[in-house]
């Protein structure tokens, strides 16, 4: 089945069709509990992390170039790195997940605005909740979808890039980070070219 949907009022999230899964293949978000605890370790957590950090230092170059004066998303990836890399979960990797969101949405460009939004993703990620809530999957992928976002932006909307990049981020996923992702409902269906992105990367790692 089909429908159209719209992405937001941005020239490069034209009108569109996707195909909404069966009842079928939508089941296990159906059946999501949020009741139900997820088993994650730390090392997993940081696979996760750095996982993230790889995607989002991606496209770092493209925020800084068109903000240099802001640190924030920068700032973000590099606690995030650290965690990843044996540091400890402070307060302060919670507050460069904010900050970096904060810095998206003052950014004035679309490719820009995704590019830090990647960013707030890989601090987030080190958070992601032992919960059976496909939301999580944002956790998981947000920053990997927001980097293949943000390279097709730059290419003046050319689709084919977004879909490559997707696909580099798929190759990309270690075997721990599809494991994790495997224990959480699928990615939730939604608008925007984000939404299909993040679906398409979520339907690769699973398959």
């Amino acid at each position: 089945m089909s429908a159209t949907i719209f992405g937001s009022n941005d020239p490069a999230f034209p009108r569109r069709t996707l195909r909404i899964r069966s009842s079928a293949e939508a089941a296990p978000l159906m059946t999501a509990d949020r009741r139900v605890k997820i088993s994650l370790t730390e090392d997993e957590l940081r696979a996760v992390t750095a996982y993230a950090a790889t995607c989002a230092r991606c496209v770092l170059p493209l925020f800084e170039l068109a903000r240099s004066e802001d640190a924030r998303p920068r700032q973000a990836i590099v606690a995030a790195e650290a965690f990843a890399a044996g540091g400890r979960r402070t307060a302060v990797l919670r507050a460069t997940a904010w900050a970096a969101y904060a810095s998206a949405r003052e950014a004035e460009s679309a490719t820009a605005a995704n590019a830090a939004y990647a960013a707030s993703h890989v601090a987030a990620a080190a958070y992601l909740h032992p919960l059976s809530d496909a939301h999580q999957v944002k956790h998981i992928l947000g920053a990997a979808a927001h980097q293949a976002l943000a390279l097709e932006l730059d290419a003046s909307g050319d689709r084919d890039v977004g879909e490559a990049r997707v696909r580099w981020a798929a190759d990309l996923a270690s075997s721990s980070v599809r494991s994790v992702l495997l224990r959480f409902p699928l990615a939730p269906l939604g608008a925007g070219r984000f939404n299909e992105l993040l679906c398409r990367l979520d339907a690769q790692l699973r398959d």
